[in-house]
C-alpha cells in the first residue's frame, strides 16, 4: 500500500529506549551476549505479570516452540493439543514439529479465542494440552474451562504474544497456564526490537527453559543440586559441556534487556490509552453492519477489529478498496491472516473442505479484518478512519 497515512503500527521504540541502550554501549568493554540486564529485564517481567519465573528468548516464536518442547520432556509418549484455527502459525508450528497430534476448536466473535464448550468435546484420552491463543488484546479464558483442565490434568499453555496487561477476574493472562508466551515484536504493546518471553510458576519447568534456551545445556541450570545430579550421572563429561536436551540457540541478548527494562515502565499507561481508543472506535462504527459485541472485560487492544456481521462479498471488498485509497493499513482475516487450515502447511493434511468446518474462523476470515491501534493516536484520527469505514460500508 503507497502513501499510507495511518499504519499498523508505529515506531514504539522511542528516543529514550535508545539513550539507555547508548549509555550502556559507552561502557568500557560492555557485555553484549545473554547476561545481567536480560536477567534484570525477566525479574522485572515476572514481578510486572504475577509469576515467579520468566525467561527471555529471541521470539514469541520461539517461546511458542520452547513451550511445547517442555510438553515433549512432560509427555515422552506424545499425545494431541487442542489449538485454534484463527492464530499465529507459530502456536501450530510448534506442536506440528514437536511430534504431537493436532486437534482443533473454533472460535467466539465475542474474544475471537476458542470457546469453551467446543475445547471440551475436542477433549480425549489422549489430550495433553490445551495451547489456547488470547487474540488481540481479548481474553480467551473462562472458569468453565479452568476448572475442566484442572479436574482432567490437562496442561494449559496461555499464548498472550498479542495480549500484554489483558486480564481474567483481574488477574493478568499468563498466568493461568503452567506456561505463557509472550512475543516482544516491534508491532506489540512492547517491543525489545526482537523477542519473546516465557513465564512460570513451576521451577522445575524453569529449570528446562533455561537449558532449552541455551542449547540444553546444563550449565543454564539455576538449581545447583539438580546440575551436580547430571554431572555425576555423567562424569565421563566435562561439566561445562553437558547437554541434557537437543537444543537450539534461543537467547536473547542485552541490548533486548535494555530496552524492554525501559519499554516495560509505559507499557500500563499505553494499555489505557489503546483501550481509550478501541471503545472511542467501536462506538462510533456503524453497529447494524459491524460485530461491535466484543467481550471487553479485561481487554488489553491491540488492534481494531472490523468483522461484517453478515456475509456480503461485494461490500467487504468496497470497504477494503476506501481504506487502501485513503491510506488506512490493514490486514484481512484478523490475526495470522485467517483460518490457518488454509494455509498450505495445513491444507494438505486434513481432508478436503476441512477449514469449512470452522464456521467462525471462516467468518472472519472471508469477512474480516483489523486495523492498527497504537497509544500515540487521536480522537480526530479515529473519527476520520470510522468515517471512510462507515462511508464505504454504506454505498
Amino acid at each position: 500500500m503507497k502513501n499510507i497515512k495511518y499504519p499498523l503500527v508505529k515506531n514504539n521504540i522511542l528516543r529514550e529506549d535508545l539513550n539507555e541502550v547508548i549509555k550502556f554501549l559507552k561502557q568500557n568493554d560492555p557485555i553484549l551476549t545473554n547476561d545481567k540486564k536480560v536477567e534484570e529485564f525477566e525479574k522485572k517481567w515476572s514481578k510486572w505479570l504475577g509469576v515467579k519465573h520468566s525467561v527471555f528468548v529471541n521470539s514469541g516464536s520461539s517461546a511458542n516452540l520452547l513451550s511445547v518442547q517442555i510438553l515433549k520432556i512432560l509427555f515422552p509418549n506424545g499425545g494431541n493439543i487442542i489449538v485454534p484455527p484463527l492464530t499465529w502459525v507459530s502456536d501450530i508450528a510448534s506442536v506440528l514439529q514437536s511430534g504431537f497430534k493436532l486437534k482443533f476448536a473454533d472460535i467466539d466473535l465475542e474474544t475471537l479465542s476458542m470457546n469453551t464448550d467446543k475445547i471440551i468435546k475436542e477433549i480425549d484420552s489422549k489430550t495433553v494440552a490445551v495451547f489456547l491463543s488470547h487474540i488481540q488484546g481479548f481474553n480467551g479464558l473462562s472458569q468453565k474451562l479452568l476448572n475442566y483442565l484442572n479436574e482432567k490434568k490437562i496442561v494449559l499453555i496461555e499464548d498472550v504474544c498479542e495480549s500484554h496487561g489483558a486480564k481474567f477476574k483481574n488477574k493478568k493472562l499468563g498466568t493461568f497456564g503452567l506456561m505463557s508466551n509472550f512475543s516482544f515484536y516491534y508491532a506489540h504493546h512492547m517491543s525489545t526490537i526482537e523477542g519473546g518471553m516465557i513465564s512460570t510458576n513451576n521451577n522445575r519447568v524453569y529449570e528446562y527453559l533455561r537449558m532449552l534456551r541455551a542449547h540444553g545445556m546444563i550449565r543454564e541450570l539455576k538449581d545447583n543440586k539438580l546440575r551436580i545430579s547430571y554431572q555425576k550421572k555423567h562424569p565421563d563429561l566435562n561439566p561445562k559441556f553437558i547437554f541434557a536436551f537437543p537444543s537450539y540457540n534461543m537467547r536473547n541478548n542485552e541490548i533486548g534487556g535494555i530496552i524492554g527494562i525501559n519499554q516495560l515502565k509505559r507499557l500500563d499507561k499505553n494499555i489505557i490509552k489503546r483501550n481509550k481508543n478501541h471503545n472511542f472506535f467501536l462506538k462510533l462504527l456503524n453497529n447494524k453492519i459491524f460485530f461491535t459485541n466484543f467481550d471487553l472485560s479485561g481487554s488489553s487492544n491491540y488492534a481494531f477489529n472490523l468483522i461484517m456481521k453478515k456475509k456480503n462479498k461485494s461490500k467487504f471488498e468496497n470497504i477494503c478498496s476506501a481504506l487502501s485509497k485513503n491510506g488506512i493499513e490493514f490486514r484481512r482475516g484478523s490475526a495470522g491472516g485467517g483460518n490457518q487450515l488454509r494455509q498450505p502447511y495445513l491444507k494438505k493434511m486434513f481432508r478436503k473442505n476441512y477449514a469449512k468446518k470452522f464456521t467462525h474462523t471462516e467468518h472472519v476470515h472471508f469477512y474480516g479484518l483489523y486495523i492498527g491501534n497504537f497509544p500515540d493516536l487521536k480522537n480526530k484520527d479515529i473519527i476520520k478512519i470510522t468515517n471512510i469505514i462507515n462511508t464505504a460500508a454504506n454505498d
